[in-house]
């Protein structure tokens, strides 16, 4: 059998390509216990569960199941969000082929107010999925489970041994699991990062972002008593100013403008922003607040520097308390570098396997990168690639990050293909650089 693109394949990987829409719902029901677990960031609670998930329903694959625990002085911050056990999941198949790493981050944003149904119970809406994290991105792993699941049903041969990478703190931590494990040399092969869009895209890299929480330290008396002398002082209101300079640098922030190439459906260049994420402050109305705690996010873009960035950051804020009786401490709670272009020798097969997927034809494919960040900057830092293959599940219309977050069976499906296309032996083999490395 000749699919498009010249990819010749056997009878057998057109049998596990059938398997994989036969057996959609096994996938729909492995992401429905996936979403049950809540794994947002922060606080990150729900690892060792979600570890104990993937253990059960990778160890039938015929994978080896390894736990990796990121230790608690890299990522845990004083006055920071983040609290519970950093367990990653490496899951290993020995047979001595080139490996193929496949990424996930299995943690989530909280649940964000205006969900109309339940995000942590999978809703299931004609075609559609609902639930936290179906789209970023439990529901890649769903699909991953589908293709290997449909390999060894089918008796495909596979060119690549998977190894897949269930990593913690993408969404804004300061010390994602994937960075340790790059940096300990767990590492083999290249990457297949999941952490992308369902669009026929090419990664270009993407922008770093740091999360600096700011607390205000005043003094807390009875509100009744608060105008007498030497008393009270009111962080809320001392933390105005400091709200209004940020307010300012944002509008500042907003006027410049990256190189890196924006994507196809944006309205302009990309820009580097600063947003005010979170406060948390005051207890009651009887009592002058003693402390609020403001979170600042700064995605910066690949041409500028962290260490200035942060720098500027502090001492805006710092002007706006000088001689008051306002104490301020800065702490880093989150924190991922711009990710470099991550070209390299097997796109071409990939575009090849999403096209299988996807239907996607070459003309399709555009380079592009995003202002949203990536926790493989650290990872091209540890000299791991710098080649990162990307797909994944994420579309405009899907909601990631936001109320009603979605993705579709088809979607799954298509993504499922794309993956077990990519790691078959006969799919596109003219096009495997490890061939040509061989010869």
């Amino acid at each position: 059998m000749t699919l498009k693109h010249g990819a010749s394949t056997s009878d057998t990987f057109t049998s596990a390509l059938a398997l994989i829409e036969r057996n959609v719902e096994t996938a729909v029901t492995h992401l429905s216990r996936m979403i049950s677990i809540d794994t947002s960031f922060p606080p990150g609670r729900g690892y060792g569960a979600f570890a104990d998930l993937m253990s059960e329903l990778l160890t039938p694959l015929g994978f080896d199941i390894e736990r990796v625990e990121v230790p608690r002085d890299l990522w845990f911050a004083k006055n920071g969000p983040a609290c519970g056990d950093r367990i990653n999941v490496v899951a290993r198949k020995g047979s001595g082929k080139p490996v193929c790493g496949l990424y996930f981050h299995v943690d989530t944003v909280p649940v964000a107010p205006g969900w109309t149904r339940n995000p942590l119970s999978l809703t299931i809406e004609d075609d559609k999925l609902f639930g936290l994290g179906v789209a970023d991105m439990k529901g890649t792993i769903a699909a991953a489970l589908l293709a290997l699941g449909a390999a060894k049903t089918a008796g495909l041969p596979l060119f690549y041994d998977p190894m897949l990478l269930l990593c913690t703190d993408e969404e804004g931590g300061l010390y994602p699991g994937i960075r340790y494990l790059a940096e300990q040399k767990l590492l083999k092969g290249h990457i297949l990062n999941f952490n992308g869009s369902a669009a026929p895209r090419i990664w270009a890299g993407c922008f770093g972002i740091f999360n600096l929480q700011i607390t205000v330290r005043g003094a807390a008396v009875h509100a009744g008593e608060g105008n007498r002398t030497g008393t009270g002082v009111n962080a809320i209101d001392g933390a105005l100013p400091i709200l209004n300079a940020i307010s300012a640098m944002k509008a500042e922030v907003a006027t410049k403008i990256s190189n890196l190439t924006p994507p196809p459906h944006s309205t302009g260049p990309l820009r580097p922003s600063l947003n005010i994420s979170a406060i948390h402050g005051g207890t009651v109305g009887g009592q002058v607040p003693a402390e609020v705690k403001i979170l600042v996010s700064r995605r910066y873009a690949p041409e500028e520097c962290f260490d200035d960035l942060r720098e500027e950051l502090e001492k805006r804020v710092l002007g706006c308390v000088e001689g008051s009786d306002l104490k301020i401490e800065f702490d880093l709670v989150g924190h991922l570098i711009p990710t470099e272009d991550p070209d390299g020798p097997h796109w071409p097969r990939w575009q090849k396997a999403l096209s299988i997927g996807f239907g996607y034809r070459p003309e399709d494919f555009s380079k592009w990168g995003a202002a949203s960040a990536s926790d493989f900057g650290y990872v091209q830092k540890a000299g791991f690639g710098p080649e990162i293959l990307l797909g994944g599940l994420g579309r405009p219309e899907s909601m990631i990050h936001s109320p009603e977050e979605h993705t579709t069976r088809q979607d799954i499906i298509a993504l499922a293909k794309s993956i077990l296309a990519y790691l078959a032996a006969d799919f596109a083999a003219e096009d495997i650089p490890e061939n040509t490395t061989q010869s």
